[in-house]
Formats: structure tokens, sequence, C-alpha cells
């Protein structure tokens, strides 16, 4: 009896160990993903002093973003028919491939096409570390390893900037891209000797109609925030054949789900009111932080004058912030099984970081706007991983793959949205404000200048004053949309049910009103240490 009892206790402890093991490779996928994004933000004045086209800014990220929305369900959906890790280790390939040619483009538009590469590898790093852990962990455990994923973000979080600025002031921005090579190939190793998934068959085709459909409505929706107003009038032509092309492919999209065997994105994972919530939710707050970690960079170097490496430092408070709260929320969410007050919490911090954001001029100390941006990491450290978290509890265990990417592909076209839209606000405030204080000519000419704060130095002082006086008006505009959008995001966090999660403990049990909920809550909560015990044993 005694050695029966030793032997369980040796398998509970190997277990967890085992476990963790699988997670800090996946944390290792998760951290090449994200370095990437915060990499960039303090590269990207420089790019452009480069490579030229400060018109085509925001391209650089949306087209990365773009890339990565339209594969995310795809990436997902093939992880559920044919397995996880093969999945996986084809979407490293592909982000490895797009960062070797974004190194080594010649001009903007080389850039943008070979981002959109690494973008579509991209779709498949985030969801599948999410399904995977999804997969391992059951809901209610799963707030253990949120301090782990918070670590990770923080990681790439404070690390990216810091890393994106020392190598631009010092490599150049070409190993802004070329860095993720080797901590790639160490991805790549480690997920293929230590990630064991079950094999599956796949019972169906891929929905290829809808994925293609639901790439037209992005694509066009996102080319609509992008030139309306800019590069095109609000009732041009091309601007209402694009809105024209994004309701209709969305309707045609939203039928052809009801008809496919195997749905790209299932519609009947919405029938959940918390996964619907949460979607939304998502949204905002990748809204909110692709915009801020953009348009935060270009502030700090062109109107507070820091150089690149110092743009990544002063980003510190929001980081810090973010990883301080989501390891707090996460350790809460784990002891109790409550989440709801979280949502709530977050998306008021996340309003109000954004209103002083927009309030910010030239005359805004740095320690201020240190403030500023803690409070706003506060806020999406509340959201983060919580957003996450209860979306893949409201959904069965067989779709978690499909819930995860659908999760994923709202928080990258809520970044996606972000960056077009406070990308326009601020591209046309900018051009507006320098034609106003110094004349069209003056203003195309300084407009055409670098962005970093050694090029603005050489600027005539009336020209460089009349810059920061616009980029402060930009920046302005563009947080003020985002505060604007975050209200929304708090509105919606009113409206989540409190959903115990399953997996441990006496809290968990399925709500007494049932409901997909109740049900998904079962399956997911049963159906993760089954699945733990059956990917570790393999």
């Amino acid at each position: 009896m005694g050695d029966v009892t030793n032997k369980a206790e040796t398998s509970e402890e190997v277990k967890p160990r085992s476990v963790r093991v699988v997670l800090m490779a996946l944390m290792i996928a998760m951290l090449l993903a994200m370095l990437d994004n915060m990499i960039i933000g303090t590269a990207m004045p420089t790019i452009v002093g480069e490579l030229g086209g400060l018109e085509h800014l925001s391209w650089v990220v949306t087209a990365y973003t773009l890339a990565t929305a339209a594969s995310t369900p795809i990436w997902g959906k093939i992880g559920d028919m044919y397995g996880r890790k093969g999945a996986f280790l084809t979407s490293i390939v592909i982000f490895l491939i797009g960062s070797a040619l974004s190194g080594m483009a010649q001009d903007m538009g080389q850039l943008i096409g070979f981002r959109a590469v690494q973008g579509l590898g991209a779709g498949g790093l985030m969801v599948g570390v999410m399904a995977i852990i999804g997969d391992l962990i059951p809901p209610r455990e799963r707030g253990k390893y949120q301090g782990m994923m918070a670590g990770v973000m923080a990681l790439a979080m404070i690390g990216g900037p810091l890393v994106g600025g020392t190598i631009t002031d010092h490599m150049g921005w070409r190993w802004s891209f070329y860095i993720n090579l080797p901590l790639g190939a160490v991805a790549l190793a480690m997920v293929t000797a230590v990630l064991h998934l079950p094999k599956k068959r796949a019972k169906g085709k891929i929905d290829y109609l809808g994925a293609a459909l639901l790439t037209l409505a992005i694509t066009s929706t996102v080319l609509v925030t992008t030139w309306g107003g800019t590069e095109y009038a609000w009732g041009s032509a091309e601007i209402l054949g694009l809105i024209a092309v994004g309701v209709l492919s969305t309707a045609a999209f939203l039928y052809a789900e009801t008809k496919a065997a195997e749905p790209v994105m299932p519609l009947h994972i919405f029938r959940s009111r918390n996964f619907t919530l949460m979607s939304v939710i998502g949204f905002l707050v990748g809204f909110a932080m692709f915009g801020g970690v953009l348009y935060l960079p270009l502030f700090q170097q062109s109107v507070q004058g820091a150089s690149a490496t110092n743009s990544g430092l002063l980003l510190l408070p929001m980081l810090l912030s973010m990883m301080l709260v989501s390891l707090i929320a996460g350790r809460i969410t784990t002891s109790s099984g409550k989440y709801k007050m979280f949502p709530i919490i977050g998306g008021a911090f996340m309003v109000v970081g954004m209103f002083l954001l927009a309030q910010m001029d030239t005359g805004t100390s740095r320690l201020m706007s240190g403030v500023y941006m803690a409070i706003l990491g506060a806020g999406l450290g509340f959201l983060m991983q919580i957003t996450m978290l209860v979306a893949q509890n409201s959904v069965d265990m067989k779709d978690m793959g499909v819930a995860s990417s659908s999760a994923t592909l709202f928080r990258t076209l809520g970044g996606s949205f972000g960056v077009a839209l406070m990308g326009s606000l601020f591209t046309t405030q900018v051009t507006n404000t320098m034609a106003d204080r110094l004349g069209p000519e003056a203003a195309g000419a300084a407009g055409s200048a670098q962005l970093d704060a050694a090029s603005l130095a050489k600027l005539p002082e009336a020209i460089r004053e009349a810059y920061q006086y616009a980029v402060a008006a930009g920046t302005h505009s563009a947080f003020l949309l985002g505060a604007g959008v975050a209200v929304l995001g708090f509105l919606a966090a009113w409206f989540v049910k409190e959903v115990p999660l399953k997996g441990a403990g006496p809290a968990a049990k399925a709500p007494a009103d049932g409901g997909a909920e109740g049900d998904a809550d079962a399956a997911a909560g049963d159906g993760g240490p089954a699945r733990a015990h059956e990917a570790l044993a393999h």
C-alpha cells in the first residue's frame, strides 16, 4: 500500500514538472512572436528615416497584423483537425523566413510585403501557444501559469524596446529582424524535443471558402480605416467600394459558416455570452496596446528628444505595471476562481490611462508621461490574460483551437484597427498642423525628414518646434480616440457572467442554470487533466 502511495506521490510530482518543461518551450515561442513587435516599435523612426515613406508608417505594422488576423483562424482549425505540433512548427518556420526577408528589405514596399509573410507565421505562433496550454491545463489551474505568461510578456515588452533601441543605435535597424533567427532556432529545437501531443486524424476539409471570405472582409475593412480621409476622401468611389466589399464579404462569410462541414470559425461558439464579450474586450485591448506601443515611442523621440534606446526605457512604467498587475490578477484567479471584477477594473484603468496620454503636449515631462503610461499598463494587465482564460473556459474542448484562434483574431484585429485609425488621425493632424504653422511647402520638406531625435536636432529651430507641436497634436488625437474606444470595453465588462473555472478545488461547480457556459465549463475542466496526462504520456 505504501508503494502505491509513493508511486502516486511521485506521479503527482513528475506531472507538474513535465508540464512546466512543455510550457517553457511554449513560452519561448510566445516570446518570439511578442518580441518582434516590441523591437520594431522603437526602431520604426529610424527605418522610416532610411527607407522613406512616412505616409506608409502604419502599414509596416498593419501588414503584419492583417496577415496575422487572416491566418489565425486557419491555424486554429488546422491544429484542431491535424494536430497542433506540426502546425505550430510550420508557423515558426514561416515567421523566421519573413524575419530574414524583412531584414533584407531595400524599400518600404518590400518591408511591408515581407512583414506580411512574417505575420502569416505569427498567426500560428500565438494561437498555437494558447491552444496547447488550453489542452494541457484546466481553466481553474491555468491561473497558476498566468504568472509565467505575464513574465514572458513583460520580458518581451521590457526587453523588446531596450533591445530594439540598442540594436538600432549601434548595429542598424536590420538586426531588429535578424535577432529573431537564433531565438527561433531555439524555439524550434525545444518544441520538437519536449512537446508530444496525441496525433489527430482529419474528419473533414479546411473551410477555404470561409477563410477566403474572412480574409477579404478583414482586408477591405482595414483598408477603409487606413485610406479613408487620407489617401482617398470618405465619399470617394474607392472608399465606398471597399465598404461595400466589406459588408458583402462579411455577410457571405456568415452564410458560408452555417453551411460548412468544418467551419473555420464555428458560429455556435458565439452563443456563449462570455465568449462574445471577451472577443469584444480583447479587440479593444489590442486597439489600445498596439496603438500605445507604436505612437508612444514616436512622441518620446520627436517631442521629448529621447534616443531610440531611451524611448524603450521610457516605456518601462507601462510594461512593469502591466506585468505586476497581471501577476496579481493571476494569483487571485487561481485561489478564488473569480474573475468578473478584473475586466471592469481593467476597463476603467484603460479609459483613464488613454485619456491622460491624450493630454500630453510639448511641455509634458517624462515623469508625468511615465505615470500616465503606468495607469494604462495597469488596465492592460487586468485584461490581457483574463480575456483568453474566460474565452477558453466558455467552449467545449473540441473547439479549443478555434476558440483560441478567434480570441486571438479579435485582439489582432483590434491592434490592426487601432494602428490604422490612430495612424490616419495622427498623419492627418501632423500634416494639417505643419501646414498651418509653416505653409504647405515648408511642411512638406519637414515631413520628409527623419523622425529620430538626432535628425530633428539638425532642422532649423522654427521647423523643429513646429514639427514637435504637430506630433504632440497628432498623438493627442490618436490617444483621445483610444480613450473613447476603451469606454466601450469598460461598459461591456459589466455584462460578463461569473462562471466558476473548472479544474481544481471546491469552487469548481457547474453553474446552476447550466447553459452553454456551464456545459463548456464542465468539458474544459474535466477534459483538461485527461488531455495533459495523455499528452505527457506519449
